[in-house]
């Protein structure tokens, strides 16, 4: 009987969502908006909050009929239902659909990709928070054109990588989307009009010194224990260095101490490689 396939990607979303909630009561995992607030830790429900209040702000002042795209864990749809919005969510993994339902019970689920949604709407409002990079660029804004109802909107808040972005050969750069020109192209292509428009890379950004904090901290726990291994105990060290070079390849340990051990995720370098925009959208006519 062969046996079943880990579920890494689950798992990841498990534990870091278990994190985060520990942290700071909610199952976001989102960026922050971090204007006039210290970077740290306690600070990060604030900053999320103030996220999705940034966020909210762009919505048109009624009662609407969502389409929450790529809703995460069900939180921002949760927010929305106690508000008097009506929701639906889109969410392609079998783990955060399941989240959806038991954090915002009052959304309809559709457990599928954007692109393979079949539902018909109309919708007032199709939003994009976190979720538009994932989804072929030729596919996401035209097919909210087929799903809005007549005077419905997009709200899209996502990270860009710059035109200027060359990724490196080994080590992973933090951030990631479309190029921000190929986005440009494809607006313009299309029969919406950008009703605002808002850089927040630099407010957003700070994020990223905060994750890679918590990483560097795990490292530091991992170098100290390696070190008494090595004293102590160094079969023990040997085996487990061992275990770990032939589960990894050289690509895969240089980003693992990335992560771990360096600062090369950082604020600014994420700001130097892409843009964080919130944006309102409108079909013409």
């Amino acid at each position: 009987m062969a046996k079943e396939k880990l579920n890494t990607q689950a798992l990841g979303l498990d534990i870091g969502l278990a994190f985060v909630k520990w942290l700071t009561g909610a199952e976001n995992l989102h960026y922050g908006y971090w204007q006039g607030l210290d970077v740290t830790a306690a600070n990060l429900r604030a900053a999320q909050e103030a996220y999705t209040t940034r966020l909210f702000a762009l919505l048109p002042d009624r009662p609407l009929r969502i389409l929450d795209i790529g809703g995460g864990a069900g939180e921002t749809a949760k927010k929305l239902l106690a508000l008097g919005h009506q929701v639906d969510i889109v969410v392609p993994s079998p783990f955060l659909a399941e989240r959806c339902r038991i954090n915002a019970p009052g959304a309809t689920v559709h457990e599928c990709r954007f692109e393979d949604f079949t539902g018909t709407g109309p919708f007032d409002l199709c939003l994009f928070s976190e979720s538009f990079q994932y989804i072929p660029l030729d596919r996401g804004l035209p097919k909210c054109l087929t799903l809005l109802d007549a005077g419905g909107e997009i709200v899209l808040a996502d990270c860009f990588r710059r035109d200027s972005f060359q990724p490196d050969a080994t080590l992973a750069t933090v951030g990631g989307g479309h190029r921000i020109g190929h986005f440009r192209e494809t607006l313009a292509a299309l029969s919406l009009e950008v009703l605002s428009e808002e850089d927040i890379t630099e407010h957003a950004a700070p994020s990223v010194d905060l994750e890679q904090g918590l990483f560097n901290v795990l490292g530091y726990g991992i170098t100290r224990v390696d070190e008494e291994l090595s004293a102590k105990r160094p079969r023990l060290r040997w085996g487990l260095t061992r275990v770990v070079s032939l589960a990894l390849n050289t690509r895969k340990r240089a980003r693992l101490d990335q992560r771990l051990n360096r600062q090369t995720r950082n604020a600014q370098v994420f700001a130097d490689n892409n843009i964080y925009l919130m944006m309102r959208l409108r079909p013409k006519g």
